[in-house]
Formats: C-alpha cells, sequence, structure tokens
C-alpha cells in the first residue's frame, strides 16, 4: 500500500476522547499484535512523517521515529527552534504548509490542545499527540499494550494510579473507563488531581461501560487485591508549579516497599523518566514487580499502531 501524500483525508490522533471504544481497542489490539513480532508488511511505504518536539523526549520520540521507519515511511526531525513559529508565522499556515508536503505529524508541544487541533485543520496530513499540556494519548496506549501482555486482558483490572492528575493520568482514565469491571482509582495530591473536565467524562465511560473511576488524596486503605500500582514523575516535563512549597505536597504520595507490600499482588508501572527517591523508590523501580522498562519498549509498538491506523487506515 502507498500511503503517500494525496492519499485523502486522514485522520488524527489528539485525544483519546475523539476515540470510540471500538476504535481505542482496535489500536491496543495492532499495538498487542507489534509487540508479539506481527508486523505484517510496510504499510507506510512512501509516506513522509514530520516528528516535532518542542520538549524533551528520549522514549516518545525514538519511539515514533523508529515506527515510521518499520513502517517503511521517511521521517524529518524538526527541533524547538527549526521551525517559523519561532519567528511569528501562525500555526494555521504553518499546518496548510506541513500538509502540502508530509502525510502525517507527530508533535509533542507541551501547549494546549487547540494548538494541535489547528495543525489538524486540514485533510491530508495526519497529526499524533505525542503530548502536549492536557493529555499523553500515546502512553495511554503503551500502558494499555503493557497490561494486556501481563494479565490477558484489560477488562476487570484494578489499576492504582499514584501521583499527580498530569498528562499520562488523564490519558490513562479516558482509556481504562472505557473497558467492562475496571476499577481506576486515583490517588493524587489535593490541589494537583484531575481536571474537572477529564474527571466527569471518564466517569462518564465508566457508566457506559461498567467501570469504576474514583478519586482520593491519600494513600490509606490501598486495595489488596490491586493488579497494577502505575506512578509518574512529580514534575512533568515542560510544565512548573506556582507553589514554592509543592514537594510538600508530594512527599506522602512516594511509591515505596510499604506501598507495594498493601497490594502485594501489584506489578508496578511507571512512564519514565523516573527520580529514584522522589515518586518511587530504586528497590521499586528496580525490583522484581516492575514492568516499566517493558512498558518503556511498548511505546515502540504503540507509536506503531498510531501512525498505522491515522496515515494508512
Amino acid at each position: 500500500m502507498d500511503a503517500s501524500a494525496g492519499g485523502g483525508s486522514r485522520r488524527h490522533l489528539i485525544s483519546l476522547s475523539d476515540v470510540d471504544a471500538g476504535e481505542l481497542d482496535r489500536l491496543v489490539g495492532t499495538s498487542v499484535e507489534y509487540a508479539a513480532g506481527g508486523w505484517g508488511g510496510r504499510p507506510l511505504d512512501g509516506a513522509v512523517v514530520g516528528v516535532y518536539f518542542r520538549r524533551t523526549s528520549t522514549r516518545t520520540r525514538t519511539a515514533f521515529s523508529v515506527a515510521a521507519l518499520r513502517l517503511g515511511a521517511q521521517i524529518i526531525a524538526y527541533g524547538p527552534d527549526d521551525l517559523q513559529l519561532n519567528t511569528g508565522e501562525t500555526v494555521e499556515d504553518t499546518a496548510k504548509v506541513f500538509a502540502g508536503m508530509l502525510d502525517g505529524l507527530v508533535a509533542r508541544t507541551a501547549g494546549p490542545t487547540e494548538e494541535l487541533r489547528a495543525l489538524a485543520d486540514q485533510q491530508t496530513m495526519s497529526v499524533v499527540n505525542a503530548m502536549c499540556a492536557v493529555e499523553h494519548p500515546t502512553q495511554a496506549l503503551a500502558d494499555l499494550t503493557t497490561m494486556t501482555q501481563k494479565f490477558g486482558r484489560l477488562e476487570g483490572l484494578r489499576v492504582v494510579y499514584v501521583g499527580e492528575g498530569n498528562s499520562t493520568a488523564v490519558a490513562l482514565a479516558l482509556a481504562l473507563s472505557r473497558y467492562p469491571g475496571v476499577r481506576l482509582e486515583l490517588r493524587t495530591p489535593l490541589g494537583y488531581g484531575l481536571d474537572a473536565e477529564t474527571s466527569l467524562r471518564a466517569k462518564e465511560y465508566a457508566a457506559m461501560s461498567g467501570a469504576s473511576v474514583e478519586e482520593r488524596h491519600d494513600l490509606g486503605e490501598l486495595p489488596a487485591d490491586a493488579d497494577v500500582v502505575y506512578t509518574t514523575r512529580w514534575q512533568t516535563t515542560g510544565s512548573s508549579k506556582a507553589d514554592p512549597r509543592w514537594r510538600d505536597a508530594f512527599e506522602p504520595f512516594r511509591v515505596d516497599g510499604s506501598v507495594l507490600a498493601a497490594c502485594p499482588e501489584a506489578v508496578f508501572m511507571h512512564d519514565l523518566p523516573a527520580h529514584r527517591g522522589e515518586e518511587v523508590t530504586a528497590e521499586v523501580l528496580d525490583g522484581p514487580r516492575s514492568i516499566a522498562f517493558a512498558q518503556a519498549n511498548n511505546k515502540l509498538y504503540s507509536a506503531m499502531a498510531a501512525l498505522k491506523w491515522c496515515i494508512a487506515g
């Protein structure tokens, strides 16, 4: 299949709220297949994908670059100072130029979702959100891929998320709430939880699917039957916190041996990079119950699934 420019209307992956439950399940299924070695040809042969990262990235940038190449595409990489956006060109004008030359654009902006939607306001170039200020959708695809590999299913899992209600937490809530019987518990510092819109939407999804999404602001009474304990960095890439004493609020939310002891059957997940001694202790991150680095490797397969779905259909 030739996925080169001019192939008609493209799909975008800006937010998981734009993707229905069936499409999400297909994306995860494709990612799991890729992880198992089922690559099945080069569906993006002839395509050109732009990879634009305004903020630092190790896993996501590498994953999308390798994913595009393995699927047959060529890539053009843009750094934070490479585009005329820095000299005052509008996002809309940039989108028009890109859309005439690229088949897909993978963008980490750390800005508002509206910027990505402006880039996607055309019919010939797919846009993939590689993390904005609000949501990190392809991280959730990697997370669900990892859980499927570990447990053979997503339905009925009990997941405890510990830490800030950041872009990773948003994507995880919007994704897991689609699966029947899932119980997602978010344990977030007071004032650093999920935004109200995401919380409402995730609970609406859960009501339709038979899942549950709950949030509280302490680590008491952790569920002994949890399948997964998940945390992220306290300081999200490209962000800052207004309160200079914000760490005081986060200190009680460190994942250490006592947290895993309270959830004796749970595996540990982390979106990485990690700061050992802050959000997680070394004994947990490097311990036998940690699957964080397998989870990181799955970012490649979730990137492959996203690019194939968006560009090749």
